[in-house]
């Protein structure tokens, strides 16, 4: 009976050890002990890690263990692929949750919004996905606020949950709408019923554009500058990379199998969104000097791109997308970790202030330029090959007109991302920035990400890998 029961507990791994953690959390705040921050940091990154790794063990997975949730390979692989970049930004907010007292309300928090995402990701039934939703963006908000100290942040916070809030009530809206459609909740009854028809595309593009707020798809972005800035480095990191990772895999499953066959319909909405989003990401991108509202407008135009691969097919997009995730995970985390860990030190977050970096600050500043050439897509950084793939994916819809646009514009891109190139690597001015001490979690976590962002790009194993559990998947 015992052995039973561990069968079929065991493809719940990965959400199992991330409530374990959090439940000794929250036991240990209760009782009341105080913990050194240092000690509590290194525990749960080491249950982070062992998640990443349950992640691999495939095992136990099955189609129909519940009318609700699915676990699959392939949703094991995104799942732990969320949990690797949290491992990383974790290990890189070392020098922040050093100094912070409330390190076990900001884990709880984290870990809590990492399940939801886990449920989302799972989810085969509406009602449970949007708990997912919601539990993964309510703490979000509250992490949004955790310089407690600055009203920017508090002002963030509010941005975040009013703009949630809004997302979610046309979600619903068009949850309702789909029901009323097909008189079902269930993914594989939605896609079976669903029709042609006023209502059904009022509904799809309802809940479109739902998920498109939590992605920063333009014109609804407008949330997105004001609460990078206004969020600790850390926060921002795990929107950018682990709250949009989680809705594009969601968006996967629902536009490949939920809405096929509104697959004209949603073509067209991608197609006209990702101009708007790659235009306004490129053009915003040029005039910012906060170096946290560069990377907000900087997601959004990558964010264009993988809207790209969304024209192709299922396969090929879905391993497309899911592989440049893992790509912008390094490429990302490689710019934000050292932005992080200067504005833990010094406060500063302008990119003036990085003027003259590589003087004093070497080895940072050729991590920082490694994450930008890879996020311009510059050969041979994974960034190219991911930017490669996208748009192949979309070339097999025969969009070549749009290809011929998103190719031009990564000749913008690559623009801005050189201009603050150029700022760190200025010789003629005296360092702003004076030399930085760096801490050994934070070392290791950089030296990851350039190993991510050099091995993912030459290793087309790791490609082929992701396709292979895509083809099992669709």
């Amino acid at each position: 009976m015992t052995y039973y029961y561990i069968q079929l507990l065991l493809p719940f791994k990965q959400e199992l050890l991330l409530l374990l953690t959090i439940f000794i959390l929250l036991l240990v705040q209760l009782s009341g002990k105080k913990l050194q921050q240092e000690w509590t940091m290194q525990w749960v990154n080491v249950m982070l890690l062992v998640t990443v790794l349950a992640g691999f063990w495939q095992v136990g997975y099955s189609t129909d263990l519940s009318t609700m949730f699915q676990l699959t390979p392939f949703n094991a692989f995104e799942k732990t692929v969320l949990v690797f970049a949290t491992y990383l930004i974790s290990l890189q907010a070392y020098n922040w949750l050093l100094h912070h007292e409330q390190i076990m309300e900001f884990y709880v928090l984290l870990l809590s919004s990492l399940l939801g995402m886990f449920c989302m990701i799972s989810a085969t039934n509406l009602l449970f996905f949007y708990v997912g939703l919601e539990l993964s963006s309510i703490p979000l908000a509250i992490l949004a606020n955790f310089h407690l100290q600055k009203k920017q942040s508090s002002e963030a916070a509010f941005k975040f949950i009013v703009s949630a809030s809004f997302a979610s009530a046309l979600l619903l809206f068009g949850i309702s709408l789909l029901y009323g459609c097909t008189g079902s909740l269930s993914f594989i009854s939605i896609a079976d019923h669903l029709v042609i028809n006023f209502f059904s595309i009022l509904a799809f593009v309802l809940f479109f554009v739902g998920l498109a707020f939590k992605i920063s798809v333009v014109p609804f972005h407008l949330w997105t500058a004001d609460v990078y800035e206004g969020s600790p480095v850390t926060i921002t990191a795990f929107l950018s990379v682990v709250s949009k990772a989680s809705v594009l895999f969601v968006l996967l499953n629902f536009l490949f199998k939920v809405f096929n066959s509104l697959e004209n319909v949603w073509h067209v909405m991608v197609l006209i969104l990702l101009t708007l989003t790659i235009v306004v990401g490129n053009l915003f991108a040029l005039r910012q000097q906060n170096f946290k509202r560069f990377m907000a407008f900087s997601s959004i135009t990558q964010v264009g791109f993988i809207l790209i691969a969304l024209l192709g097919q299922n396969i090929t997009g879905s391993a497309a997308v899911v592989y440049f995730i893992v790509v912008y995970l390094f490429s990302n985390l490689c710019v934000f970790g050292v932005i992080a860990l200067v504005a833990a030190i010094t406060g500063k977050e302008k990119i003036e202030d990085f003027k003259g970096f590589y003087q004093t600050n070497p080895f940072l500043a050729w991590v920082l330029l490694l994450g930008l050439f890879s996020l311009a897509g510059i050969p041979p950084t994974a960034g190219f090959f991911g930017k490669f793939f996208l748009l192949l994916s979309g070339a097999q819809s025969n969009y070549f007109g749009w290809i011929t646009f998103a190719a031009l514009n990564l000749v913008v891109s690559l623009y801005y991302y050189l201009r603050v190139v150029v700022v760190i690597f200025h010789r003629e001015s005296a360092a702003v920035i004076a030399p930085i001490q760096i801490p050994k979690p934070v070392q290791f976590s950089f030296f990851i990400c350039i190993a991510g962002v050099i091995i993912t790009g030459v290793g087309s194993w790791i490609y082929t890998y992701i396709y292979s559990l895509a083809a099992a998947a669709f």
